[in-house]
Parts: C-alpha cells; structure tokens; sequence
C-alpha cells in the first residue's frame, strides 16, 4: 500500500516545463524604439515671471497625470485644451497616478501673455535606440535592451501604455572614454515598424515581433550554468544596418545578481577604434558562446568602458513569457 501511494504523488507531482524555445533567433540589430507613457510624466518644473509654480507641492517629478477636472488625458495636446476649458479661480483639478497609487489634487496657474501656464515640464512618449536581443521563432516574441526604459530626467522607470520598435540606421558613434559613457546616433525611420512593445521591465523590453522574421540560423538557448569564463562574442551595430560579430572575454559570472550576471572585457580593435567601448544603444546585444547564445549586453562601466555587464538569455527568456 505504501508503494502504491508513493508511486500516485510522483505521478501527479506538478512538472516544470519552459515554455521558450531551446533555439531562438539571435539580435544584434539596432532597433528604433518608440513608447506612449501611460499618463503623462511630470519630469520637471520651469520658472514663470522668474520665479517657480510650486503653489501645489502634491505634484512631483515622476508622477503621472491622468484627468483634469475628471477628464482623461493621454496627451500633452489633450493636457493643453482641458486646462484651457476647465480653469476656475486660476486652477485646475488634477488626478495624478504616483506608485501605482492615483490622488487628486489643485494646481494652481499663472497667466502669461494670456495662457495659462504649469509651471510643469511634461512628457507623454519617449523615443530611443537599443538592441535586439532575440526573437522566439515558436511565438514571435522578441527580447530587446536587457534593462528598462528610463526617463533621464527622474531616473525613473517609464510605465508604457503602448510602443513599438522600428527600423533605424547608425549613422555616428560618441566614442565612449573614461568616466563617459558614448552614444549611438541613428537615422530613425519610423513606418518600418517591426513589432510593438508590451512590456518595460527591469529585464527588458518585451512584444511581439510582427513583420517577417529575419533569415538567420537559429542559435541554441545556454542555461546559466553553461555560462563560462573565457572566449565569447558580441553581436551589434557599429554603422548603418550591419550586424557584425565582435571578440570579448568573459571575466566573472555571478548568478546571484540581477541583471549583471556576466562581466565582460571588450577585445576587437574595431570596436574599440570606432566606439572607444561599449556605448549607449549596445544595451541588448546578444553574448555568444560556444555557439549557444548565453546572455546579452546590459551595462558599461562609466570608468573603464572596455568593461561591460550581461544578463543571462535564460532570465530574459522568461521574463518575455510571464
């Protein structure tokens, strides 16, 4: 009987099954990358007549503003004619979204030549570059970045109503030196679009990829565990649309961190020639090795930009699942 019973729990014991693909589609490619905030961000404060328009100090650089006067806004075109009908007393009724939390409050306004005016530098898209990192070919869902989307003027991560990526071109490279990180400078082109964008997490951004998939041969998926100190390459874009496979070392592997598992030192003279490191716009190039993609490129070190961080593929895989 006791047999019995310990064969029936095995039997229905749950089984952990990974729901990507063991082979993808490896990146390298530079992506236009478009977002729609959800609400629209407060990112600063601007002087009127000399002085700032902190009448309210509820209101702060981050928060989202999603009514005036209980209408919904989503644009800064929106934001603009709501106030102009809605002002009474020189103020308007904002509904603000803060920590996933939504508060009402007053704003003042000051009147300038006949306009009403914030005092509040506002956003409502934000448009970037980053890299490729993968496409599932069994779902179409892609991996791109290794980390957020952040607003740089709060340091904050951007909640995204909607977005997409979209074909662009590198026409120039900041060099990146010691103690500055360099840039990629793109020619966007905006109606080639390649997939939409769902998800901005602290692993990457995350969609589905909706024009036709890229003519490449597929790469194995490494687990962490295959992840070794040595030889390994990059995929990324140093000019135009030309993806180029570029040497690296592989210098320490840490399991236990977020998104900077793999520590990495930059080895092709070209790249170094061309881009002085590791630039803004790499972020999501895929790591290979041993003919597995292993991980893709997150961070530089501002000091020494010859030295960079990954994240394992394996955590950016299933977060593009969730």
């Amino acid at each position: 009987m006791k047999k019995l019973l310990i064969l029936i729990l095995t039997l229905f014991m749950p089984i952990s099954c990974l729901a990507y693909s063991d082979k993808i589609i490896p990146g390298g490619e530079t992506l236009g990358i478009e977002v729609k905030s959800d609400g629209i961000m407060i990112i600063g404060f601007y002087e009127i007549n000399g002085k700032y328009n902190k009448g309210n100090p509820s209101l702060k650089a981050g928060d989202y503003i999603l009514k005036i006067n209980d209408k919904p806004v989503s644009t800064i075109k929106e934001l603009t004619n709501l106030i102009e009908q809605n002002v009474k007393n020189n103020e308007v009724i904002v509904t603000y979204r803060r920590n996933n939390k939504e508060k009402t409050t007053t704003l003042p306004l000051i009147k300038d030549n006949n306009l009403y005016k914030t005092g509040l530098y506002v956003k409502d898209n934000i448009t970037g570059i980053g890299t490729l990192t993968y496409i599932d070919p069994e779902t179409n869902i892609y991996g791109a970045l290794g980390h957020e989307i952040i607003e740089n003027n709060t340091s904050s991560v951007v909640e995204i109503k909607s977005g997409n990526i979209f074909r662009n071109s590198i026409t120039s490279i900041d060099k990146s030196t010691n103690g500055n990180a360099g840039s990629k400078n793109a020619k966007f082109y905006y109606n080639t679009k390649y997939g939409n964008i769902i998800k901005n997490t602290s692993y990457g951004i995350y969609g589905n990829y909706t024009s036709n998939l890229p003519n490449k041969e597929l790469l194995d998926v490494a687990n962490s565990n295959e992840v070794k100190i040595g030889k390994a390459t990059i995929y990324t874009v140093l000019d135009g649309e030309n993806v180029k496979e570029y040497p690296i070392s592989i210098t320490a592997i840490n399991e236990t961190r977020n998104i900077k598992n793999i520590t990495f030192l930059l080895e092709d003279s070209e790249l170094v020639e061309k881009a002085g490191g590791i630039v803004q716009g790499m972020s999501g190039s895929p790591i290979i090795q041993n003919d597995k993609i292993v991980g893709a490129v997150t961070h530089v070190i501002v000091d020494n930009p010859l030295t960079g961080y990954g994240i394992f593929i394996t955590t950016m895989l299933e977060e593009g699942e969730k």
